[in-house]
């Protein structure tokens, strides 16, 4: 990523980088960007080795599909990610939070990234089908983190053995599909003979129908779609809340802000969606997060016809990296940009800024169908871990970004856990 960094400050808005024999061209400007993900977004679908790597694990479905059979698809999802839905899944989020935050005793040091994996996970398996993820027992939780494991492993592995090889990773997958498969499967067909569904995400798929045809998801449909939205849901959150406390531990003034709204808007009870408009800076502290480390911190492409981009002529098939983490860090459109500060998303700020300078869950048709789900999550958590600990850096830790599918710290975040003393008066 730091290589795809440099060649976008040294080349330019639109520049070539070769990996191994193959060439990429890497954009960072809001203005390129926007045509390719709304203008002509039809000319550019999702970048062959990013669908050939996902699609053996998952097949088909909302993130790898393209074209017709993508928009069918969102269509008829669409309609489980409306915001009064969202609300809906405001205690789920909170009751996980608080399981976390029982478990966490003063003066430990604890893995943050973990610690966030295993809440997101818990969150992701309620809202989804009403089962907790996080037990010691439960074997689905565990096959969904092996899959992620095996996903990261991918990305971050230029020749990795073809999947029929019995390789220790090949293997480990292939256990982990198989209970994957044997329970979602299970938990579909027992969903499928209730008279009325649950109102998590897996209940309205069931129930969700295709406005044209009238036929709603197959079991396979579901199964892909239940898995692809487990994994990134999860793990993009979970990073970036990481993230979080990482940069509020480095920077004591924005942790005492956020601290003083926590208490002042909930005075020690737990939040719920409506507190959402009141923690205003709480929010915004999740935006800057976002980026300075935008979980997807590229977003490839592939041109389907030839195309012109900021004087280049793109043949059919071209390879393309919208470089996310570089054009948030770019200094045309974000004053002082490597500095963390919150109040660059208040209202006057943000409206000054061309809308594609920022764009951590994509943009055009395909923005991230889950992205007022993730940002409710990454709230509520973080005011809720304000409200009772104050998070520490283990002195001289190395943290980097370590650019896997998603924009991980380099060597885990080790914290030091304290108990938060309110302000007085």
């Amino acid at each position: 990523m730091l290589g795809l960094y440099g060649a976008a400050a040294r080349l330019g808005d639109v520049a070539t980088v070769r990996f191994l024999w193959v060439d990429t061209f890497v954009v960072s400007h809001p203005d390129l960007i926007k045509h390719i993900l709304q203008d002509n977004n039809r000319n550019f679908v999702r970048n062959a080795f990013l669908v050939d790597t996902l699609r053996p694990i998952n097949g088909l479905n909302l993130f790898t599909a393209d074209g017709d059979s993508w928009l069918s698809r969102r269509r008829l999802m669409q309609p489980a990610f409306h915001r009064q839905r969202i609300a809906a899944f405001g205690p789920v989020i909170t009751a996980c939070a608080a399981d976390m935050l029982t478990r966490w005793e003063a003066g430990r040091t604890l893995s943050i990234e973990q610690e966030m994996m295993k809440v997101t996970l818990q969150v992701a398996g309620r809202a989804l089908f009403s089962r907790d993820l996080l037990g010691d027992s439960d074997a689905l939780g565990d096959a969904f983190g092996t899959i992620s494991t095996y996903v990261n492993y991918r990305f971050r592995t230029p020749f990795p053995p073809p999947g029929w090889f019995p390789s220790r990773q090949n293997r480990a997958l292939r256990a982990a599909m198989a209970v994957h498969d044997r329970v979602i499967f299970a938990l579909i067909r027992e969903r499928r003979a209730l008279v009325e569904q649950p109102a998590d995400l897996l209940g309205m798929l069931i129930e969700a129908r295709d406005a044209d045809t009238g036929l709603g998801l197959t079991d396979d449909e579901l199964r892909r779609e239940i898995s692809v939205m487990m994994f990134a849901g999860h793990e993009t959150t979970a990073v970036t809340l990481t993230w979080a406390l990482y940069l509020l531990s480095q920077h004591p003034e924005a942790r005492g802000r956020l601290e003083a709204e926590v208490e002042r808007v909930l005075s020690g009870r737990v939040p719920t969606i409506d507190d959402l408009p009141s923690l205003g800076y709480t929010r915004r502290v999740i935006d800057e997060t976002l980026r300075l480390y935008p979980p997807a911190w590229g977003i490839a492409r592939q041109s389907v016809a030839a195309d012109t981009l900021g004087g280049f002529t793109l043949p059919p098939g071209s390879g393309l990296t919208l470089f996310t983490y570089g054009i948030q860090r770019d200094p045309r459109f974000w004053p002082d940009p490597e500095r963390f500060d919150p109040d660059r998303f208040l209202p006057d700020q943000a409206e000054a800024r061309p809308s594609y300078a920022y764009l951590p869950f994509g943009g055009g048709p395909r923005l991230c169908i889950g992205n007022a789900l993730a940002l409710t999550e990454a709230t509520l958590i973080l005011a809720m871990i304000a409200q009772r600990f104050r998070l520490t850096l283990t002195p001289g830790h190395p943290v980097q970004p370590q650019p896997i599918f998603t924009l991980h710290t380099s060597h885990g975040l080790p914290m030091r856990v304290e108990p938060r003393v309110a302000p007085a008066g």
